[in-house]
This record gives C-alpha cells, sequence and structure tokens, in this order.
C-alpha cells in the first residue's frame, strides 16, 4: 500500500497519454524511481509489466472506438501508437480472438439485436443497495471499459440532497479466507462526482458484527477522473461469516469499475481498516445540557 501514490501516479499519467509515444525513460520521470525497481512494483501491484498496461489500455480503447464510431482501422491504429495495421490487427486479434474489422460486425451486430435486453438485464452477482438506490441506476457499460469488453456502472439519476447514496455491491461467504489478510482491488473511472466516490469493503461476524471495514472515506475520490486503481485491505479473523465489498457513490455523479481482484496477501501489507473509537465515560455527564 505504500507505493499506491506512484501507481496511481503513473496509472493517471498513461491514461493521457495512450495516444502518444511513451518510453522507459518517460516512466521513470514520471515515478522518479529506478527503472528496474518500479516495474517490480508495477507488476506486483498491477497483475502486469507496466509495457502490457500500456498496450491493453491502447487496445481496449481501440475496441471502443471500433464499436462506437466509423473511423479507419489503420487510423485507430496509428492513433494508438501500432506501428502498422497488421501490428495492430495481430495484437488485437490476440486479445479479443477476432481481428479488428470482423469484431466491428460481429459485436454491432450482437449490441443492435441485444441492446434493449442488455440494459434491462440485472448484472449478474451484483445488487444495487442504499439509503436511496431508487435514486441511483446500475448497470453494463460496453463503451468506457478498462479492460475486456465492458464495465459496471453507478450513476446517479433524480437526487435531492447531498446525503443521498447507493452502492453496487456483493456478498460473499467468508470461510476460504478465514485468518487471512485480503486485498481488494479494482479500477474505477467517475465523472462529476459531487460528493463522493470509492470502493468499500466490510467483514462480519455470522451475529452480523462490525469486525473490520474501509470505505476510502480517508482518500475520497471526486470530480472527474481517467481509470485508475484503487484498493482495500482488511483482516478475516477467525470468527467472520460475511464479507460485502463494492462501489459507493454519494450525492450526484458517475462512476466505472472494471477488473476487480480479490487476493490474499502477507502481513507485511499494511490494513487501510478504519477504527471507530468508542470513548466510554466515567459516569453519566451534563444531563441538563447546560455544560
Amino acid at each position: 500500500m505504500k507505493y499506491e501514490w506512484v501507481i496511481q501516479k503513473t496509472i493517471e499519467w498513461i491514461e493521457s497519454h495512450l495516444h502518444e509515444q511513451i518510453s522507459a525513460d518517460d516512466i521513470d520521470e514520471v515515478t522518479g524511481f529506478s527503472k528496474y525497481h518500479f516495474h517490480r512494483i508495477f507488476q506486483s501491484s498491477v497483475g502486469m509489466s507496466v509495457s502490457e498496461y500500456i498496450r491493453m489500455r491502447r487496445l481496449a480503447n481501440a475496441a471502443s472506438t471500433l464499436l462506437h464510431t466509423e473511423e479507419r482501422i489503420i487510423d485507430i491504429a496509428f492513433y494508438y501508437q501500432f506501428e502498422s495495421q497488421e501490428t495492430f490487427t495481430r495484437a488485437f486479434k490476440k486479445l479479443y480472438c477476432l481481428p479488428p474489422g470482423q469484431y466491428r460486425k460481429v459485436m454491432k451486430t450482437m449490441r443492435r439485436n441485444k441492446e434493449e435486453l442488455i440494459m434491462e438485464e440485472k448484472i449478474k452477482g451484483w445488487f444495487i443497495s442504499g439509503s436511496h438506490p431508487y435514486n441511483y441506476e446500475i448497470g453494463i457499460d460496453q463503451k468506457n471499459v478498462h479492460q475486456g469488453k465492458a464495465s459496471g456502472y453507478l450513476k446517479s439519476k433524480t437526487v435531492h440532497a447531498p446525503d443521498e447514496f447507493a452502492t453496487m455491491m456483493q456478498q460473499f461467504k467468508a470461510d476460504e479466507f478465514r485468518g487471512m489478510r485480503i486485498k481488494l482491488s479494482g479500477f474505477i473511472k467517475t465523472n462529476n462526482v459531487k460528493q463522493f466516490t470509492g470502493l468499500w469493503m466490510r467483514v462480519d461476524s455470522a451475529s452480523e458484527d462490525m469486525l473490520q471495514f474501509d470505505n476510502m472515506s480517508d482518500r475520497p475520490i471526486l470530480g472527474t477522473n481517467s481509470w485508475n486503481q484503487y484498493s482495500i485491505v482488511l483482516d478475516v479473523p477467525a470468527n467472520s461469516a460475511i464479507i460485502s465489498f463494492g462501489i459507493l457513490l454519494t450525492g450526484k455523479g458517475e462512476v466505472w469499475l472494471d477488473g476487480l481482484s480479490i487476493e490474499v496477501v502477507d502481513n507485511d501489507t499494511p490494513t487501510t481498516h478504519i477504527t471507530f473509537e468508542n470513548h466510554l465515560l466515567e459516569g453519566p455527564t451534563n444531563l441538563s445540557f447546560e455544560e
């Protein structure tokens, strides 16, 4: 977690330069770390090398451009810094299992035939909750994607007060992770978030007592931001029963979520658990409310 700031800084820089040439020296200048040290940190955190990440993001953006514009394939290839249309086609086919032209035809046809169904379909494994869930909407977005073919989104519709909130969330049994420390990571993109958004995770006992919790309230995401990686680390005590997690949106705005993972980490990785301190009084105090 101590390197999260430099990972986020680097990803933010990469996102704004995907259509430009990016060299190893450019990355070194952004991070201020030695080349090999930072690449080990990035690989450990993101799960791929810096160069693999850049290529994956360029291909994801290219896939979205193929679906939502009529740009020529060769122009898309050059815009995202591929040497030729042939090089782009090989890389695209390796990731999406179809060459770009065929991908555009097949996926556009599928979108036309299934667009209404997709909009109404519940997202497998996910549900919406919160103080005013009916003022928010969750769904699948095939245009704003970090990796693969789709992302999930949570957005406000008719929010009336800044303290209204909703969450797109999941719950699962804690059995597999009892006695371990786990890390929830994911990529988030935001648009015009007024109050707050962030990942959250909670660990409860069988009696629904909260054992561990973090909602990124000490590092909130505000405004409009390109894709970046965020994470939460919590312990799962021996008496844990349920783990809940998701994305929280308070007030107005829109947030996208993609590429989530939950992994076991060692005890050298610091937790982000929020401690709620209860100050127990020595006895009754200020009963007349005049002090």
